[in-house]
């Protein structure tokens, strides 16, 4: 496997920070400490260059918050010269990696995401159904997965790609910029790298030694159909027994193996089938909900017009992907403003 050195120049170069810094303040170019930032430019990104020449930076302090929506989540945020960091790292470190990605994975990559990783599975599961009939799917989720990466797991698989030692001495301390020996905060741009490196691990072992075909992974959900349900049943056994003696993880109680044709698949909030999706029910929930919401906003005079076409805007996007015909011109027939 080939390893790459002579890596941290390029990470410090003032090119390559200039980039880090416009790609950080990407909509969010108005905020506060963005605005700081900016007022001073030339002098911050210096300031980063020498601080990472001379190794003597330090991760700043976490923010800690909590979103609710999909789920409860606690999220970490970070003083907006360290997110610049951490593009800038990731500039340099994150073609490499995803070079060595297969094809199926779909998180946080260039070209893929949600709609890619919901199209692809559609393709799979019609040409599965269309070689044995009945299909099943084995759907896999990792319990408390950013929690429960293990960092020193995490090094070791970083260090089969990067050799230059300046530029491990970085990753190392954001990796132990929380303390603790698992963990990766949810938030961090350097977060969403690493946690598909560590998969990374897992898709290599499906493909290629278990040698399975229909697979889809986003994040730390993924999905294989096949037409026999001890098969999968076994496989699950051996998925089970790689995440706890490779990477210390675990399923969680939602994953499960089922037949596709009576309940669909319940994937990146679509439920799929061969020949059409739907929205998931909890999407359909959630959004009646910001309806309402929207409506109370405005009724107080809370909220423009402009910011609730976006948003409902935003929603149509989301919807068009699936058969919503019916449900979109009942739910904005039931959406007045007075």
């Amino acid at each position: 496997m080939k390893s790459y050195n002579h890596l941290f120049p390029d990470i410090y170069d003032f090119k390559n920070l200039h980039l880090a810094y416009l790609k950080a303040r990407r909509n969010k170019r108005y905020r506060r400490e963005v605005l700081a930032f900016s007022a001073n430019l030339e002098e911050n990104l210096i300031d980063i260059q020498n601080h990472l020449i001379w190794k003597t930076y330090r991760t700043g302090k976490y923010h800690f918050f909590e979103i609710y929506e999909p789920k409860k989540r606690l999220v970490a945020a970070l003083p907006f010269a360290d997110r610049v960091v951490h593009h800038a790292l990731c500039n340099v470190i994150e073609p490499i990696f995803d070079a060595s990605f297969i094809y199926d994975s779909y998180a946080c990559r260039q070209g893929k995401g949600v709609l890619a990783g919901v199209n692809r599975t559609t393709k799979i599961l019609r040409e599965a159904e269309h070689k044995w009939g009945e299909v099943y799917c084995l759907k896999c989720d990792v319990k408390k997965y950013f929690p429960s990466i293990d960092h020193e797991i995490l090094r070791r698989i970083i260090r089969k790609k990067i050799a230059c030692w300046d530029t491990l001495w970085l990753i190392d301390e954001i990796i132990d910029s929380t303390g603790g020996t698992n963990d990766l905060p949810i938030g961090n741009l350097t977060s969403q790298l690493w946690a598909n490196v560590y998969l990374n691990e897992l898709d290599h072992y499906i493909k290629e030694l278990l040698r399975t075909k229909y697979y889809v992974r986003y994040m730390d959900d993924w999905i294989i159909l096949h037409h026999d349900k001890k098969y999968l049943h076994g496989l699950q056994e051996e998925i089970a027994s790689f995440l706890d003696s490779r990477l210390k993880l675990k399923f969680n109680a939602k994953t499960q193996i089922f037949p596709v044709r009576s309940r669909g698949i319940d994937f990146l909030g679509y439920r799929i089938w061969p020949e059409y999706r739907l929205l998931r029910k909890t999407n359909i929930k959630r959004m009646g909900r910001r309806l309402r919401k929207l409506q109370g906003l405005w009724s107080r005079r809370e909220i423009k017009l402009e910011e609730i076409h976006i948003r409902i805007m935003s929603w149509l996007g989301h919807c068009k992907h699936a058969d919503t015909y019916r449900l979109r011109n009942k739910m904005l027939d039931e959406f007045l403003l007075e």
